[in-house]
């Protein structure tokens, strides 16, 4: 019996009853201290790139430090040697993200590692939902099992439930005919219901839902959703259908991932500020550097400290496995509060209130990847679907995989496929090859990918195609949505 994990873990919880801590530089440095301390792995990591700890004493210094990622740090040293010291002895939990072959990425986590990420729930059960007064049926519709969405939600809606929210946590997981089932059953006891999933599998259920002659509106439904860029007109469609009163204040996405949690969170004044640039595609275009709409969410940095590095996102943050300037590759940035705010004053809009923390916005993976229903759909678990007899002599092997929202604003994924010159490829053939590989390897695609939403569109196109193969330019397997 570990007595000093029970001190720990109490000292855990009274942080969390208590009132959040305001964040500093000095946090960040001490964390940076404890885990060359504490961690056997990073400690190796400074020590092959020469650098001494004590000598980082300013944010200046930390800034300086090397990027650790998945690849180089994660994948280089032994899992033990990742956590503090070197052992998983303080450690309860295991979640498991699907990397790009399908080999699983391991990350372990304790209870109180819980507690930082149910603040974030807490900013939008709370906070944007009242849920500390309004009693709340929270509906976890994300996959249960070993991925990291919903057993890291339901026991963080249950923290937040011994906090004294009154909250009741149903947990069917991704399974649309139990959602379906427990629901009408259950909300007519509650004075809202909060259905927690990826996008396009929550629009899915309400859809059926409306199909089958459930009354949305009579349950008061908001939404949490996570894992997917997704537009305001599917967010005001949504709405709409589940009977979401308002969208600004009632659909709430979490920017979330298995290597630290919940990173960050809608809130009211993000939300507003993102509608207001969905109506000004030039000012967006001005602040994000981009055509697209990123998603606009809040961050403590007390909790997870952003930098940005050549257009990506790069963060720091403690954990079961503690990441010091770890380089999740997201397309995206960081605004400091005031200064979003003064940039929508100065054009005329004033956004609702909200708590004043920085801002970070995501465009999504940059490493060649397609979110789709929150699972990463990689280039090179299509490959293998292409390098099939009967189908590898047809192709060239070059492709593109988007997902896109059709007239429905129902998410499809597409895949355009160069065909072989003077070569007759099958579309069918192709789409049904790829889907047993993306099953058989990436078992994200296999467990959060609704059945009847595997099989790929696949479009044609003849070798050397100028808007998809053009000859002479590198090619791209991704497109944005």
């Amino acid at each position: 019996m570990d007595l000093g994990r029970q001190t720990r873990v109490r000292q855990a919880f009274d942080t969390f009853f208590a009132p959040p801590e305001p964040a500093s530089a000095q946090h960040v440095l001490d964390l940076f201290r404890r885990t060359a301390e504490t961690v056997p792995a990073y400690r190796k990591f400074l020590r092959e790139h020469g650098i001494a700890p004590d000598d980082v004493a300013t944010m200046a210094d930390f800034a300086a430090l090397p990027l650790v990622d998945k690849a180089g740090y994660h994948g280089k040293y032994p899992l033990p040697e990742l956590c503090r010291g070197g052992t998983f002895d303080e450690l309860d939990m295991i979640a498991v993200s699907s990397g790009s072959s399908g080999h699983p990425a391991i990350w372990p986590r304790a209870l109180e590692d819980e507690l930082h990420v149910a603040r974030r729930f807490e900013q939008v059960l709370v906070e944007g939902f009242h849920a500390d007064r309004k009693s709340t049926l929270a509906v976890v519709c994300f996959p249960l099992g070993t991925w990291v969405g919903g057993l890291f939600t339901t026991a963080c809606v249950r923290h937040l439930a011994a906090k004294g929210c009154p909250i009741t946590v149903v947990a069917p997981g991704n399974n649309k005919a139990e959602i379906l089932r427990v629901l009408p059953e259950l909300a007519p006891h509650f004075e809202q219901v909060v259905l927690l999933g990826y996008p396009p599998f929550v629009k899915d259920v309400v859809d059926t839902g409306l199909a089958g002659g459930i009354d949305w509106p009579v349950y008061a439904i908001k939404l949490v959703l996570a894992g997917e860029v997704f537009s305001e007109q599917w967010r005001d469609l949504v709405a709409r259908r589940a009977g979401v009163a308002d969208p600004v204040t009632g659909v709430a996405s979490l920017y979330g991932t298995a290597d630290a949690g919940v990173l960050g969170t809608e809130t009211p004044v993000s939300v507003g500020i993102r509608r207001f640039f969905a109506e000004h595609p030039d000012l967006a275009r001005e602040v994000f550097g981009d055509a697209r709409l990123p998603t606009l969410v809040q961050y403590d940095p007390a909790s997870r400290y952003f930098e940005v590095h050549d257009g990506t996102l790069v963060f720091t943050a403690d954990g079961g496995i503690p990441l010091i300037r770890y380089h999740i590759a997201d397309d995206g940035g960081v605004l400091p509060h005031a200064e979003l705010l003064a940039y929508c004053a100065r054009h005329g809009f004033t956004p609702p209130p909200g708590p004043e923390l920085p801002f970070v916005y995501v465009f999504g993976r940059s490493l060649f990847t397609v979110s789709f229903f929150g699972a990463n759909v990689y280039p090179e678990n299509v490959t293998v679907g292409l390098e099939q007899p009967g189908i590898s002599d047809t192709v060239t092997g070059k492709f593109v995989i988007e997902a896109h929202e059709d007239a429905d604003r129902d998410r499809r994924l597409r895949i355009t496929v160069e065909t072989a010159p003077g070569a007759s490829a099958d579309a069918g053939r192709i789409a049904e090859s790829v889907r047993a590989q993306l099953v058989r390897l990436n078992s994200e695609f296999a467990h959060y990918v609704p059945a009847d939403r595997q099989l790929p569109d696949v479009v044609l196109r003849p070798a050397g195609d100028p808007e998809y193969f053009p000859a002479g330019v590198k090619h791209r397997y991704t497109r944005p949505a």
